[in-house]
C-alpha cells in the first residue's frame, strides 16, 4: 500500500521497489518454503483514501499482513482497521516515534537511530541556532519538539519554526526570513515537492545574496534520499546532511548485490532510497516470519519475526521483542554532485531502537545517546 502517485511518489514508488524485488527474490528462491502472491492498492498520497484501500485489502479476512505506508498520518489514519481486522501493518519507513502498536512491526528507523545522531552532530559541528521548517503534520512536529528540547540543553535556540501543508511549493517568502536570520543551520522536514523546491530556491537565493549556503547555513533532514536528491537535481543537489540507516553508497558485498539487483529490475527509477531498503527488510522479514510459523496468525507471525536475523543492504537486523521496532544502524551522509551520498559517520553496530526515547534523553544530558558511539568515516 504505497503512494505512487502523489505529492510523495519518488519515495513512495522506490518502497514499492523495494518490496517487489524482495517478494521476487524469495518467490525465486526454489527452497523457500512460502509463495508471495502481491496485491498492490495506491491512495495516491491523499489521506482520505488510505483507509479505503486498507479496508480494500482486509475485507474477508484473506489478507492479513501489509507492508505499506510513508507518511504517519498515513499509518495512524490505517492503524484502527487493523486492529478491528486483527491484520498486521509492516511499516518501512523512518518515523517520529512515540508509538507502539500490537498490530504494527516497525522496520524503518526510531528517533534513536535518525534525529538523536544527527543532533549531536549538528550541535558539535554546525551550532547552536537552530531554523526548523516543515510539511504541517506529525513527521515534523514531533521531530521539532526533540529538536527543540535538544538545542536548549546545550544552551542554543530555535529561530524560528515554520510548517506548510504537504505539497506547498511557495517558499520564497521564509527562505527570505532564513537568509536574514542566518541561524548556525535548517532542520528541514519538509516532505516531497515540498523539499525539493525549498532546496532549490534556498540554494539560489543564498547564491544570489553571496552566501555560500552548504557551509555557512547547512540544511539537515531526517528523510532526504537519494531518488530525491535525483528529483531536486541542477546545482542544488549537494552539500545537504541526512541522517539515516541506508545510504546506497554503503560498502559491502551485500548492498551491493542490492543495488545491482535493485537497479537491474528497476532500471527507470526512482533510485534506491533508506525507505526502499525498509521496504525490502520489511518484506524480507514478513516471508521468513510466515514460514517460521507455518500461518498467517498474527500472534505466531510476531513471535516468529523475533527469532530471526537478516543481512539487509545496511548489515544485520533484528527486531526487538519489546518494542517491535527493528535494531538498525545510523549513519549521516552528505550529499554529493552525483546525487548521492557520502557516509561521515556511523554507529559501529546495530543500536536498539528506543521509540519514545526513554534510555536516550531527549534533553542531552544524560548517557545513552548513539552519537557517542558514532565514528568519523574518511
Amino acid at each position: 500500500m504505497f503512494s505512487s502517485t502523489g505529492p510523495y511518489s519518488v519515495v513512495a514508488r522506490s518502497m514499492l521497489n523495494g518490496a517487489l524485488l524482495a517478494l521476487e527474490e524469495l518467490n525465486g528462491d526454489p527452497d523457500f518454503p512460502v509463495e508471495l502472491v502481491p496485491v498492490v492498492v495506491n491512495p495516491g498520497g491523499e489521506l482520505a483514501r488510505y483507509p479505503a484501500c486498507a479496508a480494500d485489502l482486509l475485507a474477508g479476512r484473506t489478507i492479513r499482513h501489509v507492508v505499506g505506508c510513508y507518511t504517519s498520518s498515513s499509518r495512524k489514519e490505517v492503524i484502527p482497521l487493523f486492529e478491528k481486522h486483527d491484520a498486521l501493518l509492516w511499516y518501512p519507513s523512518h518515523y517520529e516515534g512515540f508509538e507502539s502498536g500490537d498490530n504494527v512491526v516497525y522496520t524503518g528507523a526510531a528517533p534513536n537511530q535518525h534525529i538523536v545522531p544527527l543532533l549531536d552532530h549538528l550541535l558539535a559541528q554546525c551550532g547552536r541556532t537552530a531554523w526548523c521548517i516543515g510539511s504541517n503534520y506529525i513527521w515534523a512536529w514531533e521531530n521539532n519538539r526533540i529538536l527543540r528540547q535538544a538545542v536548549a540543553g546545550q544552551g542554543g535556540s530555535v529561530a524560528a519554526e515554520r510548517y506548510f501543508a504537504v505539497g506547498e511549493t511557495d517558499l520564497r517568502r521564509v527562505i527570505e526570513q532564513i537568509l536574514e536570520a542566518r541561524p548556525s543551520f535548517v532542520f528541514n522536514t519538509l516532505i516531497g515537492e515540498s523539499a525539493y523546491q525549498f532546496l532549490r530556491d534556498f540554494r539560489t537565493m543564498a547564491r544570489d545574496r553571496g552566501i555560500d549556503q552548504p557551509r555557512e547555513i547547512p540544511v539537515a533532514s531526517c528523510s532526504l534520499s537519494e531518488p530525491e536528491l535525483e528529483a531536486i537535481g541542477g546545482d542544488a543537489v549537494d552539500g545537504h546532511l541526512s541522517s539515516s540507516v541506508y545510504f546506497s553508497s554503503i560498502a559491502s558485498a551485500a548492498n551491493r548485490a542490492f543495488v545491482q539487483s535493485y537497479r537491474k529490475r528497476f532500471p527507470d527509477g526512482p533510485a534506491m532510497s533508506a525507505d526502499a531498503e525498509a521496504s525490502y527488510v520489511a518484506m524480507g522479514l514478513l516471508a521468513r516470519a510466515l514460514a517460521e510459523a507455518g500461518t498467517d496468525d498474527i500472534a505466531r507471525v510476531k513471535a516468529a519475526v523475533t527469532r530471526l536475523r537478516l543481512q539487509a543492504p545496511q548489515g544485520e537486523v533484528w527486531m526487538d521483542e519489546d518494542t517491535f521496532h527493528a535494531y538498525l544502524t545510523p549513519r549521516i551522509g552528505r550529499s554529493n554532485r552525483n546525487a548521492r551520498f557520502d557516509i561521515i559517520m556511523e554507529a559501529p553496530q546495530p543500536v536498539r531502537p528506543d521509540p519514545y526515547l526513554v534510555w536516550n534523553s531527549s534533553r542531552y544530558d544524560e548517557t545513552g545517546r548513539p552519537a557517542r558511539n558514532l565514528k568519523a568515516v574518511s
